[in-house]
């Protein structure tokens, strides 16, 4: 009886010593699916990184700095509450994967086993079927100033086409993807009896040294009687990190004339010490059948259908807080959002409010960041109902200690209410924005998937 007690014993003991050993973390094993999940989307062949992250031999090059942007919590960049509400594509490593990352380093980098990389041949295979239509390339090469400052550029895209036509999808590609930091582009489309040549004019024009209808008449895009032209929303959108929205079947999508002009309104550089040449361009995927379903949009805030309460003026040294609230007149359904600031940004919270006293959150960003502005799609659309009102709660900072803050010492900064003055696209000016894509409400909308194609 005394021997197998201590057969039992120097079992568990054995048992225990087996246990303390260190599991041998393995690139294939333990790594690649966390690095394709969380990172591979942007860093990919086609993604939005200036690199890619597929192979083994990618991640091992660049093991440490992956290891210190993401135990600083700098990478992936996802600054929206996942806690708060839920969106496609979310980018959130948690600290169990990056223990997993370090431990992988430390151990030596080891390859491991070879396994199938399904995530490269998923790329290839899409980039060879899902070939665009139409390429609209930049009809002059843009040569950034070399002076290590932010460029903003409007910049025009005019194409023609041999019929009216609908467009399933416009994808904005960029040339150099270390400078270039987003765009925002519109469609203009303008009738066979109207602008007889859209090719005219100069193709972009600095937007902080001109007003908007300076810009829209050295881009000669304005109407033949010098009024605006009409802009649809937002056909594509970029940012470093930040993936193409596409809807599924049916939802979504523009009717295009002969005459075109893809408008880049914002068109933002970023600094570099060196004249770069850049030659983005953008991809039209065109469809049989138009949209059985409209996408609309609307904008609470900065040049939108709710006033900033109050005006909004941040004095120097000073954190200050803003609301902004739109009531809604009919059952929608939100697909995706899009908070906008500028530098003094420091927290953006959204949410509606029913007639219930129902609270339905809609985004909060406790720490927000200039350089990762998504337009964030839910999983699934998302129900508002009439009598809603939409708020939004936004903070900003005008102290020394915003890192972000273009003046020193800080000085008093407004938003750009004047539309049509001048610089009035500076962003040391401020925005208080909030863009909601949607549609009128359909029985049954909430239980559509946004994520499938």
């Amino acid at each position: 009886m005394y021997n197998r007690k201590i057969q039992i014993i120097y079992y568990i003991f054995f048992l225990s010593i087996i246990s303390c050993e260190k599991k041998e973390v393995t690139f294939h094993q333990d790594v690649k699916s966390i690095i394709h999940k969380n990172c591979a989307s942007c860093h990919n062949l086609k993604g939005a990184a200036p690199f890619t992250l597929i192979s083994y031999e990618d991640v091992a090059k660049r093991s440490q700095m992956i290891s210190k942007v993401t135990t600083e919590k700098y990478m992936p960049p996802w600054p929206a509450d996942t806690d708060y509400s839920s969106f496609l594509n979310e980018k959130k490593i948690s600290q169990e994967d990056i223990n997993t990352i370090i431990a992988w380093i430390e151990g030596g980098k080891k390859e491991g086993r070879l396994t199938h990389n399904h995530l490269l041949d998923s790329i290839l295979a899409e980039k060879e079927v899902n070939k665009p239509d139409l390429t609209i390339n930049m009809k002059q090469a843009h040569v950034t100033n070399g002076l290590n400052q932010d460029e903003f550029l409007m910049m025009k895209f005019p194409f023609k086409l041999e019929q009216d036509t609908f467009i399933k999808k416009i994808e904005f590609i960029p040339n150099k993807k270390q400078i270039v930091h987003h765009i925002n582009a519109h469609l203009i489309t303008y009738n066979d009896n109207e602008k007889d040549n859209i090719f005219n004019g100069i193709y972009s024009v600095d937007t902080e040294s001109f007003s908007d209808i300076e810009s829209f008449q050295k881009l000669e895009i304005l109407n033949d009687d010098n009024t605006y032209p009409m802009l649809t929303r937002s056909v594509s959108n970029y940012l470093p990190g930040s993936e193409q929205t596409e809807y599924p079947p049916g939802i979504g999508g523009f009717i295009a004339k002969k005459k075109n002009v893809i408008l880049v309104n914002d068109f933002h550089y970023g600094p570099t010490p060196y004249k770069e040449t850049d030659s983005s361009y953008f991809n039209i995927y065109f469809s049989p059948d138009p949209p059985s379903r409209i996408i609309q949009e609307t904008q609470l805030g900065t040049f939108g259908i709710s006033k900033i309460i109050p005006k909004l003026v941040i004095p120097p040294n000073e954190i200050k807080s803003f609301t902004t609230r739109a009531m809604i007149t009919k059952d929608i359904s939100i697909l995706t959002i899009n908070p906008h600031m500028h530098l003094l940004g420091k927290s953006f919270l959204a949410y509606a409010i029913t007639l219930k006293k129902d609270t339905i959150p809609l985004i909060k960003i406790d720490d927000w960041n200039f350089r990762w502005q998504y337009f964030y799609t839910f999983k699934k659309m998302l129900k508002i109902p009439a009598g809603s009102e939409i708020v939004v709660e936004a903070v900003y900072d005008n102290t020394e200690n915003n890192p972000d803050n273009p003046f020193y010492p800080p000085q008093e900064v407004s938003e750009r209410v004047d539309f049509n003055g001048r610089g009035s696209m500076k962003t040391s000016n401020e925005m208080l924005q909030f863009i909601i894509n949607y549609l009128p409400y359909e029985q049954g909308d909430e239980n559509i998937d946004l994520g499938l194609k």
